[in-house]
């Protein structure tokens, strides 16, 4: 009995533990479905919504009016499906509203809806199938027992298991187990199987087709009601929506549910590369390199001629610039690239550049051929912006690394390797639009623009290269801010004589060529944030650093006595002085050091008083001395200001006294050794030191209160004589 018990014990131990590592499992899957079903999610919300946008595209390029003319040429001229084209317009606006109802409704729905028309596309595959049995069999001509001839045996064999599989993926997708609802296509094989005469079996595969005809019509009739309630339901939600958050909330809402960039991109893609298919298809040989250059520009110009297309043509260009500056972020700085996401590094230039410019040229409007010249004009301007934007991102890093002490000598290899790219790339892409294209204005602002690039990283690298000399030398090296200044204000000059250049060719053209609202607006908006707002930066920065080189020779020169008995280093970069300049609170600096945190704010690094050059100093006591006020005006509010003065300093030495008296109390209280008398004779003559400054200081205050006190009499003793 007792090994049963101890077995039963230890079975259900087992059972326990068992049940327990199971529940483990389970909640370490969980996650992982979870994160399978979110991203199955995702890619179903987005899947199902690119046929809407696909309808929307055949629906804008289907011009009725020539369609109409082409029929009336043809021989359906007489089919009365033709005579109606209001109709037909009519039609054509309907589509346009089903195609924004599928593209805006939920999910859940969305799933359904296809679910229905999936189950619609079964049966008809199936009745397909019940047809093509019948006419099979009445070609053969036979009427006979079906299992006495191989071949009719054989015929219904195959139509038995399509049509049992069409009525098993029915039932799964319709989720119900009343597979007889969509079993009426069954019918002519049971009458064949029953030796019905073969006349008999079609008007059983007539009748099963309306059947089934009617039970969808019946389904229809059900849920006509359905559409009506979501349509309520949204506009309710959507009123809400606004009247508590606004628009614009209502507007972001709908843009992060229907994930429109991806959308629109994943639309381009499938449109791009249904063109290069069709393409192929059509070719027996592979193109040459010249040829695939031109295919894929004629590709991309097809793809982009109504307003959809250019919207994913747009998006697609984001996410390619959105790529590659991450790309360039990784290989330059790893992981740690992507804990601080610059908003203006995701792409989002490019696409917007891109759609500011087709939309300015009218790139939709043009045949294929100028569509394509003049989107590859455009997407070398987009290119080198992706350039620009890569620098930015390299920039700060190459300095950052040639100004610190880090001898990773990959982190170095990468930096300078994406420099020397960024150097050379723009410069190749240059030589290429020159060969390639004829010479124009806009040609000219591309390769300005790359020259700018390969300049601006020509400076880069040399700036790096006198951050490593200094590090090498172990001492800074003289007038490295000046050099800095110099190289980033000689690109800086040029860019904005780049953007002076191409406001100019703007205002030219709006005056004496053909005016738009879009190109004026794209021309004002380029002449404020390119031109007015560098020329004005650039003018503060210049007049930055005139005033903290007035102000630093204003200041004077420490001589070799002043530094020996300063014997500091300079608070700034902590380095040791060997000339220095003398601040008005009384502080050392070096000139260099100082005219930096000049640059930045006017106070002193250390105890933050005002720094101002002599002009300024001047200008500012003549006010003073003529607004000062007579000496004896506030005498008694003086007077009491003294007393809390000398009042806190009392205390402070009092303080000072009672806690170097505590302290040695404690000592001696904690310990007993010998060593700790020193430290008690120390104290005590700290509290003697503290006790003769408190009495000279109610000496020196007894002083000034008997001048004090002799002064009024004074004064007014001089006063009726003068």
């Amino acid at each position: 009995m007792l090994g049963a018990e101890k077995t039963l014990v230890m079975a259900a131990r087992w059972c326990e533990r068992e049940a327990v590592s199971s529940l483990l499992s389970l909640l370490r899957i969980a996650p992982v479905a979870m994160t399978m079903r979110t991203r199955l999610e995702a890619v179903l919300n987005v899947g199902l919504r690119i046929p809407s946008i696909m309808l929307l595209e055949v629906l804008y390029r289907w011009d009725v009016s020539s369609f109409f003319q082409k029929i009336q040429r043809s021989s359906l001229n007489n089919n009365p499906l033709f005579q109606y084209k209001y109709l037909a317009l009519y039609l054509h606006y309907v589509g346009y509203i089903l195609s924004l109802v599928l593209l805006t409704l939920p999910r859940q729905h969305l799933v359904r809806l296809y679910l229905y028309v999936l189950t619609a596309l079964l049966l008809f595959a199936g009745h397909q199938l019940s047809r093509d049995y019948v006419r099979s069999e009445l070609d053969s001509g036979y009427e006979g027992p079906i299992y006495l001839d191989p071949l009719s045996m054989n015929r219904f064999t195959t139509a038995l298991i399509g049509q049992l599989v069409v009525c098993t993926l029915c039932s799964c997708v319709m989720q119900t187990k009343q597979i007889w609802l969509f079993s009426a296509h069954l019918l002519p094989l049971v009458a064949r199987l029953c030796l019905v005469p073969l006349e008999t079996i079609v008007f059983v595969n007539r009748f099963a087709m309306i059947f089934t005809g009617l039970e969808v019509l019946y389904f229809l009739a059900s849920n006509l009601l359905v559409p009506y309630n979501l349509a309520k339901t949204a506009y309710r939600e959507l009123a809400q929506v606004v009247e508590v958050y606004g628009l614009l909330a209502l507007g972001m809402s709908l843009w992060n549910q229907l994930v429109l960039p991806v959308l629109f991109m994943c639309f381009w893609l499938v449109l791009f590369t249904l063109q290069i298919y069709t393409y192929f298809s059509t070719r027996d040989q592979p193109p040459s390199r010249e040829r695939l250059l031109f295919l894929f520009l004629t590709s991309i110009a097809e793809c982009c001629c109504t307003p959809y297309s250019l919207l994913g043509l747009v998006f697609t260009v984001s996410f390619v610039a959105l790529g590659v500056l991450t790309l360039c972020k990784f290989y330059l700085q790893g992981y740690r690239a992507f804990m601080n996401d610059n908003a203006m590094h995701r792409g989002m230039t490019e696409g917007i550049t891109l759609l500011i410019l087709s939309v300015q040229t009218g790139l939709i409007e043009l045949q294929v051929i100028h569509r394509a010249f003049l989107l590859s004009i455009i997407l070398f301007i987009v290119v080198a912006s992706i350039l620009q934007s890569m620098l930015e991102i390299a920039d700060p890093i190459v300095l950052a690394l040639g100004a610190s002490r880090d001898k990773s000598l990959w982190k170095h290899f990468r930096a300078v390797s994406l420099c020397l790219f960024l150097l050379v790339f723009p410069a190749y892409m240059s030589y290429m639009i020159c060969q390639f294209f004829h010479m124009d204005f806009w040609l000219l602002i591309i390769i300005s623009s790359s020259i700018l690039t390969s300049l601006q990283v020509l400076g880069t690298l040399l700036i790096y290269v006198l951050f490593m000399v200094e590090e090498l030398r172990k001492a800074p090296v003289e007038n490295m801010d000046e050099v800095i200044y110099y190289v980033n204000g000689t690109y800086r000059l040029l860019e904005f004589l780049v953007a002076l250049c191409v406001v100019a060719y703007g205002v030219s053209e709006t005056l004496f060529g053909e005016w738009t609202v879009m190109g004026s607006t794209i021309i004002l908006v380029h002449a404020y944030y390119n031109v007015w707002l560098r020329a004005q930066l650039g003018w503060q920065s210049f007049l930055l650093r005139r005033d903290a080189v007035h102000k630093i020779q204003s200041m004077p020169t420490a001589s070799a006595l002043q530094l020996q008995q300063h014997n500091d280093i300079c608070s700034i970069c902590y380095q040791d002085m060997k000339s220095a300049v003398i601040t008005p609170c009384g502080h050392f600096f070096h000139a260099g050091c100082l005219k930096k945190w000049l640059y930045v704010q006017e106070t002193c690094p250390l105890c933050h008083g005002q720094l101002k050059s002599q002009s300024q100093s001047a200008n500012t006591s003549a006010p003073l001395a003529t607004d000062a006020p007579p000496a004896n005006q506030n005498a008694q509010e003086t007077e009491q200001e003294e007393l809390l003065g000398e009042a806190a300093v009392e205390e402070g030495f009092q303080a000072e006294k009672n806690s170097s008296d505590f302290e040695a109390q404690s000592i001696l209280q904690s310990s007993d050794e010998p060593e700790l008398e020193g430290q008690l004779l120390k104290f005590q003559e700290d509290s003697e030191e503290c006790d003769l400054l408190v009495d000279k200081e109610h000496s020196v205050g007894q002083t000034e209160d008997l001048d004090g006190e002799r002064a009024p009499h004074s004064s007014s003793s001089v006063s009726p004589s003068s």
